[in-house]
Order: structure tokens, then C-alpha cells, then sequence
């Protein structure tokens, strides 16, 4: 028993946390690579050739180019992503601002002053219009 040494596999439960741990570690690994290598592309701010050269360094030594990317410029990768995202969203609310705005009803001033316009051709009385402008607010 002196030189016996109890492994996790001498212990099924024990066994497969280890495998689990290791998958996982192996899944959040990919996860980081192909988050750098966005990274990479993404960057307006490198050239060219410093994208080869930071892509090449990953592909080819994947755990040291990754955490020497992650050393030297993981503090602006947050950045960057914030960014892109900020751009995706100010890209979609411009969409649907235009897409509304063309087919939608009119803001509430909109309707407002066009109800306020109708009322000055005499079109409306002022019950008419108390009871349309009360609608718009409340609507």
C-alpha cells in the first residue's frame, strides 16, 4: 500500500466530474479562440498585416497567441464588442423609426396639430375636439 496512489478513476463519480471539468474547459477554450479571432477581424483599428500577424499567431500557437492577444489587447475587446453592439442597435432603431414612421400613426403632437388645424377650419366644435384631444392623450 506504501507506493499506491488513490486516482480519480479509481472512483467512477469522481471520474466523470473530471471528464465534465475537462470538456468543459476544452468548450470554453474554442469559445475563447473564436471570440479572439472576431476580435481580430473586427478591429478597424489594426492593419492588415497586424491582423495576419495576430491570426497567424493564434492558429498556429493557439494557447499562446490567445493569451498573449487576451494580455495585449483584451482591455479594448469589451470596448469593441460595446461598439458593435451600440452600432447594431442604433442600425435597428433607425430601421423601425423609418419603417414606422412611414406607415405609422403620427406622433400624439403630430395628431395634435392636426386636430388643432381642423378645428381652426371650423371642421370641429369645441366638445369635437375636447373629446378627440382627450382620445390622443389617452390612447
Amino acid at each position: 500500500m506504501g507506493g499506491y496512489v488513490n486516482l480519480a478513476y479509481d472512483y467512477p463519480i469522481l471520474g466523470a466530474f473530471w471528464t465534465i471539468m475537462w470538456i468543459f474547459l476544452w468548450v470554453m477554450w474554442i469559445f475563447l479562440l473564436f471570440r479572439v479571432i472576431v476580435d481580430i477581424f473586427r478591429d478597424d483599428s489594426l492593419s492588415g498585416w497586424a491582423k495576419t500577424g495576430w491570426l497567424v499567431f493564434t492558429i498556429v500557437l493557439p494557447f499562446l497567441g490567445v493569451f498573449v492577444y487576451v494580455v495585449a489587447r483584451g482591455k479594448g475587446m469589451g470596448k469593441r464588442e460595446q461598439d458593435h453592439v451600440k452600432a447594431k442597435m442604433d442600425e435597428t432603431d433607425r430601421y423601425i423609426r423609418e419603417t414606422v414612421g412611414a406607415t405609422g400613426p403620427a406622433s400624439e403632437a403630430d395628431q395634435l396639430a392636426k386636430l388643432s388645424q381642423v378645428r381652426a377650419r371650423g371642421d370641429l366644435s369645441d366638445e369635437e375636439f375636447r373629446r378627440a384631444k382627450e382620445k390622443v392623450l389617452h390612447s
